[in-house]
């Protein structure tokens, strides 16, 4: 595998990383359609912990079976693919070396009513089934956000040792924040760089919306004049608000929606110098052949 001058560059942002880290996130980067671009899409299949599964699967009833996620990661040409620990196993022989795995290490699931996430896998699964990173979800916000804060120090330093990278899904909710909240410009920047500064490698946080959150930040966005107006002018910011760049930083799909709605806000997210979009319930809910379509389409537009 030769590693491109863009995947190299990114590579050195990462100046404490051991060779075995960098070198499974250049396997992500230089993995799949967008391959040696920086940019990536990764397929995410956790909705069955986090919503169950005939909400998640029932559209779609071919993705009851783990290895159909497999398959459609494959066959689309994406650079990694993501889920808890059953999923992987599920499918890890079958599918060996033949695409970058990640495993989640918690999920919530919607029967409970904590803003939290349990453990489910561990850093030793991860080695033992080829993953080359390991996913985690914090919940800044939320009255167990020091906890959560506190596993993944614990987990990422583990991982790291054995050359494993960290992906870090970073989502506000609970404490002072509503539902508007949680997708407000200033809380998503906030959200980014506390899994900046908790040692992500990737961090993926939602597409942030037009609307300031926190008192105290709006008047620093009025008196700095932050644009917040486009997508591209927030996604613009969040990227800044990792270091200033210096962290991968992609952007969720969220709830199902239209494909030309999917589009236009990739659009949005690749003008912003976003680094990419981890899509989950807007691929593997639609027919196969259709999700392969549309997920050639959102890397048609990344690839400029």
């Amino acid at each position: 595998m030769k590693i491109t001058r863009t995947v190299k560059k990114i590579l050195d942002n990462y100046e404490s990383d051991c060779p075995g880290t960098k070198a499974n996130l250049a396997r992500i980067l230089m993995h799949g359609r967008l391959g040696g671009s920086g940019r990536m899409v990764i397929l995410p299949v956790d909705q069955g912990f986090e919503h169950g599964p005939d909400r998640s699967f029932a559209p779609n009833p071919d993705a009851y079976d783990p290895h159909y996620h497999y398959q459609l990661a494959i066959d689309a040409g994406l650079n990694a693919y993501a889920a808890p620990l059953g999923p992987l196993e599920a499918g890890a022989d079958t599918f060996a070396g033949a695409i970058p795995t990640i495993l989640k290490l918690n999920s919530a699931n919607s029967l409970s009513t904590n803003k939290d996430q349990a453990v489910t896998g561990s850093v030793k699964d991860a080695l033992r089934i080829g993953c080359s990173a390991i996913g985690f979800t914090i919940y800044p916000g939320s009255e167990d956000q020091y906890e959560m804060m506190e596993e993944i120090r614990a987990l990422a330093e583990e991982a790291k040792s054995v050359g494993l990278a960290v992906v870090m899904w970073s989502y506000p909710r609970g404490g002072k924040l509503d539902k508007a909240g949680e997708t407000a410009m200033d809380v998503c920047a906030y959200a980014a760089h506390m899994a900046a500064l908790l040692g992500a490698h990737i961090i993926k946080v939602k597409p942030p919306k037009d609307m300031v959150e926190l008192a105290e930040a709006k008047k620093v966005y009025e008196e700095q004049k932050i644009p917040t107006k486009t997508l591209a002018d927030r996604v613009r910011h969040v990227v800044q608000s990792a270091f200033n760049g210096r962290r991968i930083v992609i952007f969720s799909g969220g709830e199902a929606k239209g494909t030309e709605a999917i589009l236009e806000e990739i659009r949005g997210i690749k003008e912003g110098g976003g680094f990419g979009s981890i899509m989950g319930r807007n691929s593997f809910q639609r027919p196969k052949a259709e999700a392969v379509k549309l997920l050639a389409d959102v890397m048609k537009i990344y690839q400029g």
